[in-house]
């Protein structure tokens, strides 16, 4: 291929100009790896330090846990040893309810009504598309590997099921949304319990002759000591933890209606922001102690973790089927979504996300992880605040990909291992019950085995037989969490691409832009008096 003027005279072949382009490419890499200077490299690890020290505090609690197994130490020693991941989970939990009301509020009130509605509909509409698809990949892949193939007789069994019903689930999803005390949703949750009550059976009326009824008298009243009859009834009781659920529709509802309000919400407005802004400073100094915390978590799970000697043949052809399942929907799906949508790569995206990631392996908890998740995408990925602040504590509370995809195939997992031949309706029935109830699921440790007895009810099969899955539950987990975090984060970067319009129609409105602010100034930098004199005096978000 000639160039004159920069023009091809010929077309050329598409070969000779995709290797032109890696020529390119590689030239320009080489410059720029030539071009480093120790100043470049130190930059880089202080820009990037507290991710380097969260995964190799993730790679030091591995090793350490393992090292440590052989000391057979006992459950009180453990709980010693795991004092400093403790530490960290009270620290992240203690600010995940002041984070998700002041971030929806201030977020909410900063759109109009027409702007807010349109993403939250994209926002739901991804939520819901990502939940379907992780289902079915869950159900493609365990019907492909059949890892229940055998008999559970011989399978380890370990702990109990809280049996509860479908009907009864759902409602209670429905009262959380609508808590009647708003004080008490800030630690307390509905749950519907079970207790047995006896009733009296009524007999059925008599109509022989007065002198035989007379004569079964004594007989019939011995009987009627006896007829009672024995029944378990639903009663109103509560569990412990954040119903975030409830708090989130307050506080969408709370934002639409300062928002409305124009300037005799100024205040309001005002107030919540503040509040947000110390809240993640707060997070800033946590994050100092993170990779701390994350090592002991680490470490305490792996020295506690039964013998490895229970995981069957079946149980770890189902821990690898998860795993393969989590991996296509994390590595593959989400970011091809990203993609297709936003036409920016995927990879630079999460690159940005590593430490909610890492944060979310340690912790297990979406909810505890998503002070960071809001550190990582509004500073490092430059995601618009008021998207992040709508987006990510509803995706905390209802977007479940990882924990609806687990549970779709630990249903058909636990059929399998039951001999239970599943005709198509039962798989979407499953399909379907697995959706809903991972919005249900809380985002707390392991709350997706309650939500599964749901899951199994509605096929019919034995809930006892979750027990067979506990033993490896922890460790699935985490990746299911790491899985929900990634999707949320994801869903934050596409719906800011989608709502880009109204976005930049909203700032030319209020005359003072969101993009405008962020460059003036770092947000959530450590509280110092250095530059508090130079600071611009209308550099606030005015939302």
């Amino acid at each position: 291929m000639t160039k004159g003027n920069g023009e091809d005279p010929k077309p050329g072949s598409r070969m000779e100009r995709i290797q032109q382009g890696v020529r390119k490419r590689t030239l320009l890499a080489k410059k720029k790896v030539q071009s480093i200077t120790k100043d470049d490299v130190k930059s880089y690890l202080m820009r990037n330090a507290f991710v380097l020290f969260t995964v190799v505090a993730v790679i030091l609690g591995v090793i350490l846990g393992f090292s440590l197994r052989s000391y057979k130490m006992s459950y009180r020693e453990v709980k010693y040893f795991s004092f400093p991941g403790e530490l960290l989970m009270r620290m992240l939990q203690m600010l995940v309810l002041p984070l998700i009301v002041s971030s929806l509020v201030t977020g909410i009130a900063a759109l109009d009504s027409k702007a807010s509605g349109k993403m939250g509909v994209r926002a739901v509409v991804y939520y819901m598309s990502t939940t379907i698809i992780a289902v079915l990949i869950g159900i493609i892949i365990v019907v492909i590997i059949h890892p229940g193939k055998g008999t559970k007789e011989n399978m380890h069994r370990e702990g109990k099921i809280v049996q509860v019903t479908a009907a009864d689930a759902f409602l209670d999803l429905i009262r959380n949304m609508f808590p009647p005390n708003l004080v008490e949703a800030c630690f307390k949750q509905f749950k519907t319990n079970y207790e047995k009550r006896k009733f009296k059976v009524a007999i059925p009326p008599n109509d022989t002759s007065t002198v035989t009824s007379i004569i079964s008298n004594v007989s019939e009243a011995m009987e009627a000591l006896t007829r009672m009859k024995e029944e378990i009834v639903p009663v109103p009781g509560s569990v412990n933890g954040v119903n975030a659920l409830g708090l989130v529709v307050f506080s969408i509802s709370f934002g639409l209606v300062i928002g409305s309000m124009r300037e005799q919400g100024q205040a309001l407005k005002d107030f919540f922001d503040s509040l947000n802004e110390a809240i993640m400073r707060l997070v800033a100094l946590i994050m100092w102690y993170a990779p701390l915390g994350i090592l002991f978590l680490i470490a305490g799970k792996i020295v506690e973790m039964e013998d490895m000697g229970v995981i069957g043949g079946q149980l770890a052809m189902y821990t690898v089927t998860v795993i393969i399942g989590l991996l296509i929907h994390a590595v593959i799906v989400l970011p091809l979504l990203y993609f297709v949508i936003t036409r920016k790569n995927p990879w630079v995206f999460i690159g940005g996300l590593i430490q909610a990631l890492v944060t979310a392996l340690g912790t297990s908890s979406s909810s505890a992880t998503l002070p960071v998740t809001f550190k990582c995408l509004e500073e490092i990925n430059g995601v618009d605040k008021r998207v992040t602040r709508f987006v990510l504590p509803v995706g905390a509370t209802i977007n479940m990909d990882g924990t609806a995809l687990y549970e779709a195939l630990a249903a058909i997992f636990i059929a399998q291992v039951n001999n239970f031949d599943l005709n198509f309706g039962q798989i979407i029935t499953i399909s379907i019950t697995a959706t809903a109830a991972s919005i249900g699921a809380a985002g707390i440790p392991q709350a997706g085995l309650v939500t599964m007895v749901i899951v199994l009810t509605s096929v019919g099969l034995p809930t006892d037989d979750i027990t067979l899955i506990i033993a490896v539950d922890w460790f699935l987990d985490r990746l299911r969490t790491t899985t929900n975090v990634l999707g949320d984060s994801i869903g934050a970067g596409i719906v800011e691409h989608l709502s880009r319009h109204e976005l930049k129609n909203r700032d030319a409105e209020m005359g003072n832009s969101v993009i405008e602010e962020n460059e003036m100034k770092k947000p959530y930098q450590l509280i110092s008096q250095e530059n508090e004199n130079e600071k611009p005096i209308d550099s606030e978000t005015k939302m």
